[in-house]
């Protein structure tokens, strides 16, 4: 509902141009159906008697959910330099660190510059990704329901039920973002998933009763984390400006060789699933950190494969 609402009344479209994958018309910024039917879903919880945390960590969480989606949202409709929404991003999230959401601090001074640089990795790694219909939000609907079964089996009382409010808002636009799509969440609903993924996986493993290891989120997100990175590496060493727009992701490139935004989109979903399926069973075995290998070989091969498909020099 909140999705139709954006379609008919938001008076903000992005117009194709040369680095664009779509062809029409489209009103952008709904993204804020997402947030809003979040934080519902946290409300609602707390309504019903569910235990939702009302420490600092929360409140200053909300806080930077609030400063990174307004602007964000202003940047859908007016543009922002890359180097102002770094700044307030950093201080948003600085908001967050402050009031708790940051990496078990009995490891020393440096987790702090490590928790600012894992929230700001991803949720620019979503913003970036957000580039053709579907991508983002299957990707977030398959991670939060993934996330919420883990937390849910390792006795969660808080991230399993927000992961699943999580889900249902991903979900409900996705319904309205499948190609062709009707509506685009823009920067304010990329950054907040990205965002709102990374400050989970920290309260998750500090505070949550099921203290998930910090080693989830990654995995889970890993495909995104990998096509922004090696994206990033690869215009970096062809001595191009990094934060300037391009077409050059890897996924956009599947794009240019003649795959459609549903197939995109469904090559993504179901890597997600993978990676989910992984998240699942090294929380329940041995293995840890070396269930990243097959997925980094799988990843890199599919580079390859893409770059000499596109003619492209690495």
């Amino acid at each position: 509902m909140l999705t139709l609402l954006l379609v008919r009344y938001l008076n903000n479209y992005d117009v194709p141009n040369e680095r664009s994958s779509h062809t029409r018309i489209t009103p952008r910024g709904g993204g804020m159906a997402i947030i809003v039917a979040f934080l519902l879903g946290i409300f609602m919880m707390y309504l019903s008697g569910a235990k939702v945390p009302l420490d600092t960590s929360l409140p200053g969480f909300l806080a930077a959910v609030f400063l990174i989606a307004m602007l964000s949202l202003y940047d859908d409709f007016r543009r922002v330099s890359f180097k102002i929404k770094l700044l307030g991003f950093t201080l948003a999230m600085m908001v967050a660190m402050l009031s708790g959401s940051v990496i078990e601090p009995m490891y020393g001074w440096w987790v702090y510059p490590l928790t600012l640089l894992w929230m700001m990795g991803l949720t620019n790694a979503c913003n970036f990704m957000d580039g053709m219909d579907g991508l983002v939000a299957g990707t977030a609907v398959i991670v939060a329901l993934f996330f919420a079964f883990i937390a849910f089996g390792q006795g969660s009382h808080f991230i399993d039920l927000a992961s699943l409010a999580l889900a249902a808002a991903s979900l409900g636009f996705l319904m309205y973002n499948w190609s062709p799509a009707r509506i685009f969440m823009g920067d304010v609903g990329s950054t907040f998933l990205g965002f709102t993924f990374a400050a989970m996986a920290v309260y998750a493993a500090r505070y949550d009763d099921a203290h998930i290891s910090l080693l989830v989120m990654p995995l889970l997100l890993f495909h995104f984390i990998f096509d922004t990175g090696f994206t990033f590496l690869r215009r970096l060493r062809k001595g191009e400006h990094v934060f300037t727009a391009h077409r050059s992701h890897l996924y956009q490139l599947l794009n240019r060789l003649g795959y459609t935004h549903q197939q995109v989109a469904l090559l993504y979903s179901a890597m997600a699933v993978g990676q989910g399926l992984a998240a699942v069973w090294m929380v329940n075995g041995p293995g840890r950190a070396y269930i990243y290998l097959p997925f980094l070989v799988f990843y890199l091969c599919y580079a390859a494969w893409v770059l000499h498909k596109a003619k492209a020099v690495v």
